[in-house]
């Protein structure tokens, strides 16, 4: 089965939609409370309740014990937003129940006793909410949620209180960061409840001009409204970085876009952060209609299987510096043949 990344649905800005909900065991403790015995015990119930429920919509997921993969594995799943970087960093007593096609990621005992992600290729929020709400509505039938009437869902950390959902899109935007306007639209949309970030969230770099863009507001305001108030944001988004391509010189910028996939086609060397530069250039072109015969799909994998932990997990063990950049460059230029 085709992993949702490798779809190549068309999209000129919007990459990805992902919404995550945050839920706890209301007879547990939060996880950083938890013993290790009860940890276990939580892991039992959630993939019991997820696994074992015959719900068609779970069918084919399967359980990921993280304490028995390799170091590499995990990281390469943060690499691919499956998981996030601390669960990647600590197994013990955490594990993932993950989908064939990698759209729907089910962490327990991450922040809290279950985090369930969906995501999506281009600007569909609400596809990734309703699946998401599907799988929220198996676990609770199964177990009982610590949920507040006045505060909502309960969650570890405060900013999670209320609908405990983060719904975010992973915008490409190479002409508003050229013209240095992404600054200006991060301190706006902090003003009115929702936040920029890095490639790969909280406290990370921008790679291949990506940003995460992800309400902050989950208390007081239902899911639809937040869904719909985030939604209403990114079209705005997508307008300006339409003008901004726009007005950017067809010659030059097609000199940089065919450069760099020349580059991808022939480099027998390729760090992770020049493969990153380059694939954001011929991914503008694609968007642009400058490139024809490569598609999102393409793309995509090279963006998530050629990065570092990617490579030595798929080579069963460490690399240095040297050998990833030319397996990277070795892939690269055979996808791309």
């Amino acid at each position: 089965m085709l992993k949702w990344y490798e779809e190549g649905v068309k999209t000129d800005v919007v990459v990805s939609s992902r919404i995550r909900l945050a839920r706890n065991l209301k007879k547990y403790p939060f996880p950083n409370k938890l013993s290790l015995e009860q940890k276990f015990e939580v892991i039992q119930v959630i993939s019991d309740a997820i696994l074992k429920s015959g719900d068609p919509s779970v069918a084919g997921f399967r359980f990921i014990d993280m304490d028995k993969i390799s170091k590499f594995d995990a990281y390469a799943m943060a690499e691919r937003h499956l998981i996030s970087p601390d669960f990647a960093e600590n197994g013990q007593g955490r594990a993932l129940i993950l989908s064939e096609d990698e759209s729907v990621s089910i962490m327990i005992n991450e922040e809290d006793h279950v985090r369930i992600q969906v995501m999506v290729p281009g600007f569909d929020l609400m596809t990734a909410y309703k699946r998401a709400d599907q799988i929220d509505r198996i676990l609770e039938q199964h177990v009982e949620i610590a949920f507040d009437e006045n505060l909502g869902y309960l969650t570890e950390c405060p900013t999670n209180l209320g609908t405990g959902m983060r719904a975010s899109a992973m915008l490409h935007i190479p002409a508003l960061q050229s013209i240095g306007a992404v600054g200006q639209i991060a301190n706006t949309v902090s003003k009115i409840g929702l936040t920029m970030r890095g490639t790969f969230g909280e406290g990370s770099e921008v790679k291949c001009d990506m940003y995460q863009l992800s309400n902050q507001v989950t208390l007081g305001i239902s899911e639809q409204a937040a869904i719909e108030n985030l939604q209403g944001i990114i079209r705005q988004i997508v307008e300006r970085e339409r003008e901004s391509r726009n007005n950017i010189d067809h010659d030059r910028l097609e000199d940089v876009v065919f450069r760099a996939l020349g580059i991808l086609k022939s480099a027998r060397l390729l760090s992770g952060d020049e493969l990153l530069q380059l694939i954001s250039r011929v991914r503008l072109g694609v968007e642009m209609d400058m490139i024809k015969d490569i598609g999102f799909d393409v793309l995509n994998t090279l963006t998530f299987n050629c990065q570092s932990a990617a490579l030595q997990a798929q080579s069963g063990g460490p690399l240095d510096a040297d050998t990833r950049d030319k397996m990277r460059a070795r892939i690269v230029r055979e996808k791309l043949a």
